[in-house]
């Protein structure tokens, strides 16, 4: 059984690779027959053209050959003034023709006067007796021709006339007058189509075509007389007369003029192939389309067999599963309980340590304040010796009767205030304990935080430059956490200017691919390498015992996170640590 089924797949693979194969021959052979009928078509219509073109300057060296000025310079070759009649008339006639060249030959060949005679390479004082045109107009016949020119290296066709003695047939042959003619339109007008496209001479030497590799090449190679007869024409004159490389496929042709021309087109074998391979393809999906239906019949019909023969099989194991069912259901009964009490104890961990989480950052901006105190204490005794000075001045005014310097002393008094109340305003804002999330203008939480450090700063005798940019920058955060963050960095460079000779610290606010930077640089020592690698870890510090728990910037680069951002240290180039902290920014739509 196993050995006739392959034997049949072998016998159907084969059936389908021959029956693709039909279909790309049958295809092919269409394609080739129509298209060298569509060839043929086209041949039909350029071919009137070109013909058009060659007899429509047969007849002008026919009317030039009875100009006067034409047989008074053949009877009087010696008489510039004569020449120079015959050149202007020459090249006036080309002119208004727009013909490549007219010029007049004696009967030994010798050019006497020609169109181009004021140019480098005019034909004037040239011969031209080894053309068989020459010879052909001198035995009374116009003389046809087509060749490469040996003054100019341009090729044309020339048509040649007799000119006559005294001006009318019959008489004796006194010189030949040519017209040399431009047949490069045509290769022009040929190479919009894709179909190679050659005009060859009698010879099958090609001469003309839309594929510059094909010209001055021939079809088969040529005989040794042929060649010779080129060469002795100088038809090709320069050109290596080889064989094609590639030998065309199937054309069409047509003759034309009266030197034995054929017009050739070649149809692009590229399209047969395509339309050969169509086919091919066509019929293989065709054949799969098939076979894939018959596989679905036989893969259907199998199906039903095996379901009637296993419909008992299938109720006992429904029974089986009905069972295995209601066992997993009790087990699963279980393991939901289970489950949930485990739920409600993570629920319960989660919430403490979220809830630890917020604790320890209060614990941060308290053990800040701490740190603040003796500066803040002081700042708040300033405005406080200030208001008892001037309230005694006061008194001292009204009872002297000089209300006005009492008014002036109020006031000096109310502006202590407003500062001791912006000061404790800050204060109880940073340690308050809610969180809020909205939008935080950046550049105000920094001048915020500086304010409540800029009396640690006076203290300590340490220079505090601040730098927040042009514009508003927004950020979606926590306006107290942001500022503790920004308090935290700023008191860690505060404490590294601690023992420079220069105590300065920079903050520079900016804008940077959709978020907001902060920079904090100081001119410290810079962080150690053993202390870079640990620095965002709990309860590691680098202070003496007393001066910090090590939880600061843990904490800072907790805060940070929680609203998208990051927070990161290096040492500078130029000496002292930075610390860079970046957050996105918001738009009116939200976060860029």
């Amino acid at each position: 059984m196993r050995a006739r089924n392959s034997f049949l797949l072998v016998v159907g693979l084969f059936g389908v690779v021959a029956a693709v194969a039909a279909a790309f021959w049958f295809g092919t052979l269409r394609a080739r027959e129509e298209s060298l009928l569509q060839g043929h078509r086209q041949l039909q219509l350029m071919a009137p053209d070109l013909q058009s073109v060659l007899q429509r300057f047969e007849t002008l060296p026919f009317v030039l050959a009875r100009q006067p000025d034409l047989a008074n310079a053949l009877a009087h070759p010696n008489d510039p003034a004569a020449i120079a009649r015959l050149n202007g008339t020459l090249q006036t006639i080309q002119q208004q023709a727009k013909v490549g060249a007219l010029y007049l030959m004696d009967r030994n060949g010798l050019t006497l006067g020609a169109s181009n005679w004021d140019q480098p390479l005019g034909f004037v004082g040239k011969n031209f007796s080894y053309r068989p045109y020459f010879h052909a107009a001198l035995r009374g016949h116009a003389g046809l021709f087509y060749g490469i020119g040996t003054s100019t290296s341009e090729a044309g066709y020339f048509i040649a006339q007799p000119v006559y003695a005294n001006g009318s047939a019959g008489g004796p042959v006194a010189g030949v007058i040519a017209v040399k003619i431009s047949l490069a339109e045509f290769e022009r007008t040929w190479s919009s189509s894709d179909d190679p496209i050659a005009l060859a001479d009698r010879h099958g030497v090609v001469f003309l075509s839309n594929r510059e590799d094909w010209k001055y090449h021939s079809l088969h190679p040529l005989r040794e007389a042929t060649l010779a007869e080129l060469n002795h024409t100088q038809q090709y004159t320069g050109k290596n007369l080889t064989p094609l490389q590639q030998t065309p496929g199937p054309f069409v042709t047509l003759p034309v003029g009266r030197l034995g021309w054929q017009l050739m087109l070649f149809p692009n074998q590229s399209r047969v192939t395509r339309v050969g391979t169509l086919w091919a393809l066509a019929t293989a999906l065709l054949l799969a389309f098939a076979a894939a239906s018959l596989w679905a019949l036989h893969q259907r019909r199998r199906r039903m067999e095996e379901r009637l023969a296993s419909r008992e099989a299938l109720q006992q194991a429904a029974q089986e599963l009905e069972s295995r069912i209601a066992q997993r259901t009790q087990q699963l009964s279980e393991t939901n309980q289970h489950l949930e009490t485990k739920y409600h104890t993570l629920q319960q961990t989660e919430h403490m340590l979220r809830s630890t989480q917020n604790e320890l950052v209060q614990a941060g901006k308290l053990a800040m304040l701490g740190q603040m105190a003796a500066g803040i204490t002081h700042e708040l005794n300033q405005p406080l010796a200030a208001i008892r000075a001037f309230a005694d001045n006061a008194r001292t005014y009204l009872e002297r009767g000089q209300p006005e310097q009492a008014a002036s002393n109020l006031v000096h008094i109310g502006a202590a205030s407003a500062r001791m109340g912006a000061i404790i305003g800050q204060l109880k804002g940073f340690a308050r304990k809610d969180q809020n999330v909205a939008a935080v203008d950046l550049a105000h939480s920094v001048r915020a935080s500086a304010f409540l450090l800029e009396s640690e700063f006076q203290r300590r005798e340490a220079l505090l430059d601040i730098d927040t940019g042009a514009g508003a920058m927004i950020v979606a955060g926590d306006a107290v956490r942001i500022e503790q963050v920004l308090i935290n960095l700023l008191r860690n460079a505060l404490d590294a200017v601690e023992t420079s000779p220069l105590r300065r610290v920079h903050l520079i606010l900016s804008r940077e691919d959709g978020q907001a930077v902060v920079r904090i640089s100081d001119s410290g020592e810079g962080i150690p390498e053993q202390v870079a690698a640990h620095l965002f870890e709990p309860f590691f510090t680098t202070k003496p015992s007393g001066k910090g728990l090590g939880l600061g910037l843990a904490i800072s680069s907790s805060i940070v996170q929680a609203m998208n951002g990051q927070l990161r240290a290096y040492n500078r180039p130029e000496g002292g640590a930075e610390f860079e902290m970046r957050l996105p920014l918001q738009t009116e739509g939200g976060t860029i």
